[in-house]
């Protein structure tokens, strides 16, 4: 398997943190079942890509300075100096990743510049993902950024422009993340999922995922779940229109009290019309950043109980009830 760190970074920054290069690295070597991994050179590839001279040179030097030559490390690590967009097709061709899974990480710090290409090449193989993270400053930017460039990372500017055009400044970045989301199906990622992560302090940063297997969703959300609420971040699903999350829950628990996010998401999912328990499971499975298709027999036995959901089949409500929103709630 490769993993592709396409914007790497210089390995360490000012404030002394570890940057993704060394933190991935450090997580896989010391994992609790690194003995069980089976680990070697052939099986395993890091490949890391940066433009910056300078920051290509401290990236390399920090790697060898906490974990020592490269070339003595159980898996092949491999230090590359370019650019996303240009190399990682062919660096994953050298080093014969296609064939086998590869999971791409684009997080570029804002400079969203992948072209659309590059997703679709990593979603027509097998068993392969992507992340691409959006900065709280790149929907504010969008009118220094060149039109041709934006039709090669959303696939023409027939797809972009109403995302552009949005006259609402608090509803376009849910625009541009909704039309990215869209450019990845198009690429061939039949799941896309969208995260907005809300740290403690200072602006939102974006996440985009794409993946083609269910376990890949359940994998992406119990990932999200496990940071959720730490150090003071969490992560919210951008259709969430209300308020900051009321607390975090656990996620194969429920209280009695849900979380307002997801109260917010399946009334949404009603709003299209009655639907059954199990549908409304899918669609928080496949449609939403946090929450299971578990969810939703839970959240529509609360619900029903406060009376913003009501079951219109009868006998006991399951996940083949159909289900949906009271009379007056309806446009």
């Amino acid at each position: 398997m490769t993993l592709l760190d396409a914007f790497a970074g210089p390995g360490r920054y000012e404030a002394g943190e570890p940057g993704s290069p060394v933190f991935i690295l450090d997580r896989l070597l010391n994992h609790h079942a690194v003995e069980r991994m089976n680990l070697s050179r052939s099986r395993v590839h890091l490949v890391f890509i940066e433009r910056d001279p300078a920051r290509h040179e401290h990236l390399v030097s920090e790697l060898v300075a906490v974990f020592g030559p490269l070339e003595d490390l159980p898996v092949r690590v491999e230090v590359r100096r370019g650019e996303a967009g240009k190399d990682s097709l062919p660096v994953l061709t050298e080093l014969g990743a296609w064939g086998n899974p590869i999971l791409g990480i684009f997080d570029s710090w804002g400079s969203v510049n992948v072209p659309l290409k590059v997703m679709a090449r990593i979603a027509r193989n097998r068993s392969s993902e992507v992340i691409t993270t959006f900065g709280p400053n790149w929907f504010s930017r969008r009118e220094e950024l060149n039109a041709d460039l934006l039709d090669t990372v959303f696939g023409g500017r027939g797809f972009w422009m109403p995302a552009a055009d949005e006259a609402r400044s608090d509803e376009r970045w849910r625009a541009w993340l909704g039309t990215y989301r869209n450019a990845l199906k198009r690429a061939g990622f039949g799941y896309q999922l969208q995260f907005q992560l809300v740290p403690r302090t200072g602006q939102p940063l974006y996440l985009v995922f794409g993946t083609g297997s269910d376990a890949g969703l359940r994998a992406m959300k119990d990932a999200m779940w496990k940071v959720d609420d730490r150090d003071g971040e969490s992560f919210r699903d951008p259709r969430n229109r209300g308020g900051a999350v009321a607390g975090q829950i656990d996620l194969f628990q429920m209280e009695e009290t849900l979380d307002p996010e997801l109260v917010e998401l399946v009334t949404q999912r009603l709003e299209r019309g009655d639907v059954t328990v199990e549908a409304v499971g899918r669609w928080l499975l496949t449609e939403t950043s946090r929450w299971m298709s578990t969810h939703a027999l839970k959240a529509a036995r609360v619900m029903r109980q406060d009376g913003s959901l009501v079951v219109q089949s009868a006998g006991k409500l399951t996940n083949k009830s159909v289900v949906g929103l009271p009379a007056p709630v309806r446009s």
